[in-house]
């Protein structure tokens, strides 16, 4: 059965390339896909498997299934429980059930409501030993008693792999099964499925390998040293080779073995010595996100809430101008270097510098949101807040008063004069209030007391580059040690209202196989810096001719020294604070615009491609596809309205004075008559989802300089 995999080109936004002729059979097909994370949140995975079980359900119904660990209040809070639609899977689960092995069934309770088998791990512990030594008589790979994160996985995996016999005997021919195992957590299962010679499609992605997680955590020089490591010996050295033996088993037992990113799959192509067959990118629902054509008034509304902070944190230093401040922020895991905050902090003490020499009036308030050891809110925060609030009041009531003594003096014809409406008490309440901002300590860096404040890695960079907020500093530091919460008493905003209210996020990480922090701002039409060492900006690069033009800067930390990649990243951000308010509108405009390339609708057919080259491996009789032949994409062009020249595009000096903003009025910009221009200037065809060769380039140097 030939199966197609052509691309048609529709529009830039809205609907992206769909699947043409023969879809996949998908009437034919069981697919079913296995993870560590399915109703259990502990980690990134999650994210993906949550997001992306609409789309699949919707293209496979009733026949697509999720498997995982059962864990009772995960159960009995996400999943309703049901029957099993199909015979031969009620038949299968009944097999392990009567030997005595739990399984669970229902839907998960997310948008989709995908069907989920779940499998008691806690509940077959006792056969661990017996299925070890099945595991050692497969593949001679041995578990080691004290890693029970690895037993869990075996036992996992030795429960899906039961569950696969039972049910494709009762099958028989049809409907053939697709599985799709993602992480060394449920390997097992597929090297024990191929090793019993269970007849069915099988898929492998890695989301990032378990070495280079471990050798990036401590700090090593990877990207240098990729063709270098004895991988046997740094894997034994982490305590970590059982584990590593069941990944790299798990890739090459796989009919189709996937990656989410470029980067990504040169490291695996390295440590797990196959080269991935297919791409699959993580993406995003944009319906969550989106918010039609309101998003800038919503970005307008967000700010404001972030300016009142900040009019409490800097009490007694606000000498800036907060129509002319800046918002920048980086959030993620409180990984310091893999993160990139080294490079950030180095970045914004240059800026800090560049911004004192030219005498810019702009100021940049940069957050970090990183969750780090606390043991509560730091008092001179809660303080600056109380100010705030105290003076708020204080002036609400004094307004009040004056539009009462101004009503009755207005009623009799009367211009009434200063001294007459308001009395020598209100201006010692109001002299009172001023007395109250005063402050005799720089505002605080950190809006928590840290357990660790004397080696904490940004606190200890901060006090090496010397940005203390004061008020000769034009860029201002605030670390927020916890993730955002709406009920927070200081920040009082969840993470989606805060990215919406900041002009720029920031996320120059070193090690990063995906990064869904820049793709979130994107969706909400808000500019961001990303590296060529994540697998977001390979893809923006990939796919975008200029990311720049739509707000999207990627630094170059895989080609660059650390010094090179520093001042671009400088450059970035200096060029950023040079625009115009206009400009800033016109750019967040054209970065929302970008959305639909990340959403699921768009990159969930990658995973398609990877499930039609399993079924023409798996079943060469069957099936039919040249697996040479990834499906062809497309290319975003330069915004039409942008000159040809990046240097054109930017003012070589700060435009915020009233004067230049309506001379700025004057540039021409449509914005639908820029997006259908885009849409009829897609460059097409061009391969997607490929893995990228080698370059003859310089290798980067690691560093925080």
């Amino acid at each position: 059965m030939p199966l197609a995999r052509s691309f048609s080109m529709t529009s830039l936004s809205g609907v992206l390339p769909q699947w043409d002729e023969e879809d996949l059979p998908v009437d034919d097909l069981l697919l079913f896909e296995v993870a560590w994370e399915v109703t259990n949140k502990v980690g990134g995975i999650y994210t993906v498997i949550q997001t992306k079980a609409k789309i699949t359900v919707d293209e496979w119904g009733e026949n697509y299934f999720m498997m995982g660990p059962y864990y009772e209040h995960n159960f009995q809070t996400q999943v309703e429980a049901c029957e099993a639609p199909l015979p031969a899977i009620r038949g299968a689960m009944d097999a392990l059930i009567s030997n005595g092995c739990q399984v669970f069934f229902g839907r998960w309770l997310i948008e989709g409501s995908p069907y989920v088998l779940l499998f008691d791990v806690g509940g077959a512990s006792g056969n661990l030993d017996r299925w070890k030594g099945d595991l050692w008589d497969s593949c001679n790979i041995g578990l080691p008693s004290q890693d029970h994160e690895a037993g869990d996985a075996l036992i996992l995996g030795s429960l899906v792999a039961w569950f696969f016999k039972e049910l494709t005997d009762r099958l028989g021919d049809a409907p053939n099964v697709i599985a799709h195992f993602h992480e060394w957590q449920a390997g097992a299962g597929l090297i024990l499925s191929r090793a019993r010679k269970i007849p069915m499609a099988t898929v492998f992605t890695t989301h990032a390998t378990l070495l280079g997680r471990y050798l990036c955590a401590g700090n090593v020089d990877f990207y240098n040293n990729l063709g270098k490591f004895d991988i046997d010996r740094e894997a034994g050295e982490r305590q970590i080779y059982h584990r590593y033996c069941l990944e790299r088993a798990a890739v090459h037992c796989a009919h189709v073995f996937t990656t989410v990113s470029q980067i990504t799959a040169v490291e695996a192509q390295h440590i797990l010595q196959r080269k991935p067959d297919v791409i699959t990118p993580n993406g995003l629902n944009v319906k969550k996100f989106s918010a039609m054509h309101e998003f800038q008034n919503m970005h307008c509304s967000s700010k404001a809430r972030i300016q009142e902070f900040v009019r409490g944190h800097f009490y007694g230093h606000l000498d800036f101008n907060l129509e002319k401040t800046l918002y920048f922020f980086i959030a993620g895991r409180y990984e310091f270097s893999n993160k990139g905050a080294d490079l950030f902090l180095e970045a914004l003490s240059r800026l800090n510098y560049l911004l004192r020499v030219h005498k810019e009036d702009v100021t940049v308030v940069v957050f970090f949101i990183m969750p780090a050891k606390t043991n509560n809110f730091n008092v001179e925060s809660l303080k600056g807040q109380a100010i705030r609030k105290q003076l708020w009041d204080t002036a609400q009531g004094m307004k009040e008063k004056f539009g009462k003594r101004l009503y009755e003096a207005l009623l009799k014809g009367e211009i009434p004069e200063m001294n007459n409406i308001l009395d020598r008490d209100d201006f010692s309440v109001m002299k009172r209030a001023i007395y109250a901002t005063q402050r005799h300590t720089l505002p605080p860096v950190t809006t928590h007391n840290m357990l660790d404040d004397a080696t904490d890695p940004i606190l200890a960079n901060v006090r090496r580059i010397g940005l203390f907020n004061a008020r000769s500093d034009r860029v201002k530091i605030v670390f927020h040690p916890e993730f955002l919460s709406s009920t927070s008493p200081l920040l009082p905003m969840d993470y989606e209202e805060f990215v919406r209210g900041c002009n720029l996020g920031v996320f120059p990480s070193y090690y990063e196989p995906w990064g869904y922090t820049p793709g979130e701002c994107t969706v909400m039409g808000i500019p961001s810096v990303t590296t060529n060492l994540s697998g977001f900006g390979c893809f923006m690069e990939e796919h975008v001719s200029d990311p720049a033009a739509y707000g999207i800067y990627v630094v170059d930390r895989r080609f660059r020294s650390a010094h090179e990649s520093c001042s671009q990243l400088t450059q970035f951000m200096f060029g950023f604070c040079q625009q115009s308010r206009r400009q800033r509108i016109i750019q967040r405009n054209r970065t929302e615009r970008l959305s639909d390339l990340l959403d699921w609708r768009f990159l969930g057919r990658f995973y398609v491609h990877a499930r039609l080259l399993a079924l023409s491996r798996a079943f060469p009789d069957k099936y039919e596809m040249d697996p040479m032949a990834p499906p062809k994409g497309f290319r975003y062009p330069r915004p039409y309205s942008v000159p040809p020249s990046p240097s054109a595009s930017l003012h070589s000096t700060p435009h915020h004075s009233d004067a230049e903003d309506d001379d700025d009025e004057d540039e021409p910009y449509d914005e639908d008559e820029e997006a259908e221009r885009d849409r009829m200037n897609i460059k097409t065809p061009f391969v997607l989802g490929g893995v990228p060769g080698g370059r003859r380039r310089s290798q980067p140097v690691r560093g925080g300089n």
